[in-house]
């Protein structure tokens, strides 16, 4: 039965991304009446779509991912004859909730955090190649070759969720932090007398007024092995992550049998284990069920001395009656006002281009009076080089020295002023 609604909620999910080849370019000569030997007219091929991520604030889980792990954007189109270029790919759009965190599935590392952001292109589509118009010089009328697109990037990601909210509600299971939310905000999450009754991360916007206010986060309940990945608190604790305050919901009455400062100290240690950093968050301990707390059954006092020395607000509330929340709200607001803004996850990801083939797959040919240099290293090394940027361009030159590429082309005889042509850059040749 549990399991049927935790299908309901889904916030960690690998997928694998393309983005789109571009197209090939044209081999292609006007053909005119009365026109017996036109010149080169093929188009170049269309650019490869992109892989564009995009915060889709109608949801608040990854579900859609959940039988959908791989996307791959459309190609570009090939050039054609009569200097048609192929159409370059639509973007393909992959909407997420807001907060959620993109990484690098081998090495873990942050791409995007997907939080008050615009689009983000995660894939870049490849470039589409030149059809064989641009290859005409002076000397060589009818190149009767063009270059193929570059493939698009792809990868492996993993998306993370993890919720924006100000303030989250932590606690053990049925202390009454759902019917606490439901009070103080809009948010109606199902709430009934047994555990685990919260499933997912409930969000609620949580009023004061004079339009001032907070966003809280109701986070499932946290029993003890939940940073280990027990019950259900290694899926949520996640949510927990961007809160800059945590709202550490406890039942004073004790009418469950627990003891208030024991459950106090577990939550803690679960967060401590999870993320040091979340324990250091200040807290507002609410002492939840105080309209039938029995005195005589609970020591008060222990209680209170141990959360004055902890460094920890109290709030006593009843989230049934109303009791002490509009305090609760208040401090919790004023409190905020004196903390850091809200987390936002800073890339750690540098982008690297994983180097493909070896230098000596390289090849050289002459045709005619060309002399064409291919290999897959040579793309890869070409895909990251900028030829506008002049530093740039002086390492390129470094690296087809220092790779044998120069020497290649010596041993075939090319000499200053011949033309060189790499898929689509050409030049003239200058020892």
């Amino acid at each position: 039965m549990e399991g049927d609604k935790m299908a309901d909620f889904y916030d960690h999910v690998k997928i694998y991304i393309k983005a789109g080849n571009g197209g090939n370019g044209c081999i292609s000569f006007r053909r005119e009446k009365y026109v017996s030997h036109g010149g080169p007219d093929g188009g170049d091929g269309g650019h490869g779509g992109n892989i564009v991520f995009v915060i889709d604030e109608g949801t608040n889980t990854l579900l859609d991912f959940r039988n959908r792990k791989k996307f791959v954007a459309a190609n570009g189109g090939d050039g054609k004859a009569s200097k048609f270029h192929g159409a370059t790919a639509p973007d393909l759009i992959i909407p997420v909730p807001e907060g959620t965190v993109i990484r690098d599935a081998e090495s873990g590392r942050i791409i995007k955090d997907m939080s008050r952001c615009g689009p983000f292109i995660a894939a870049k589509g490849g470039r589409g190649g030149w059809g064989n118009r641009h290859f005409a010089t002076p000397t060589r009328q009818t190149p009767r070759f063009a270059k193929n697109g570059l493939p698009g990037e792809e990868r492996e990601v993993t998306l993370e969720l993890k919720m924006l909210a100000d303030v989250g509600f932590v606690g053990m299971p049925n202390v009454g932090k759902s019917t606490l939310l439901s009070v103080i905000s809009s948010a109606r999450p199902k709430i009934a007398n047994y555990h685990f009754t919260t499933l997912s991360p409930m969000l609620g916007v949580v009023s004061v007024g004079d339009g001032k206010g907070f966003v809280a986060a109701d986070i499932p309940g946290l029993i003890e092995g939940a940073s280990e990945g027990l019950g259900l608190g290694h899926d949520f604790l996640r949510h927990v992550d961007r809160c800059r305050l945590l709202i550490h919901v406890v039942d004073i009455s004790q009418s469950e049998g627990r003891n208030a400062i024991e459950d106090i100290r577990m939550i803690n240690a679960e967060l401590e284990k999870y993320n040091p950093e979340l324990a250091a968050r200040p807290q507002i301990i609410a002492a939840n069920k105080c309209d039938i707390l029995d005195r005589t059954q609970v020591d008060i006092d222990a209680f209170e001395k141990f959360v004055s020395d902890s460094g920890y607000t109290l709030v006593y509330i009843s989230a049934a009656s109303g009791e002490g929340v509009k305090e609760l709200c208040r401090k919790a607001y004023d409190m905020l006002a004196l903390l850091p803004p809200l987390t936002i996850y800073e890339p750690e990801y540098e982008e690297e281009i994983k180097e493909q083939g070896k230098p000596d797959d390289i090849t050289v040919k002459k045709e005619k009076d060309v002399f064409i240099v291919e290999g897959e290293w040579l793309r890869w090394l070409m895909s990251s080089i900028n030829f506008d940027d002049r530093e740039s361009f002086s390492y390129f030159e470094r690296m087809m020295r220092e790779n044998g590429v120069i020497d290649k082309m010596r041993e075939l005889g090319i000499k200053d002023g011949d033309t060189v042509s790499m898929y689509d850059l050409e030049f003239d040749f200058v020892d």
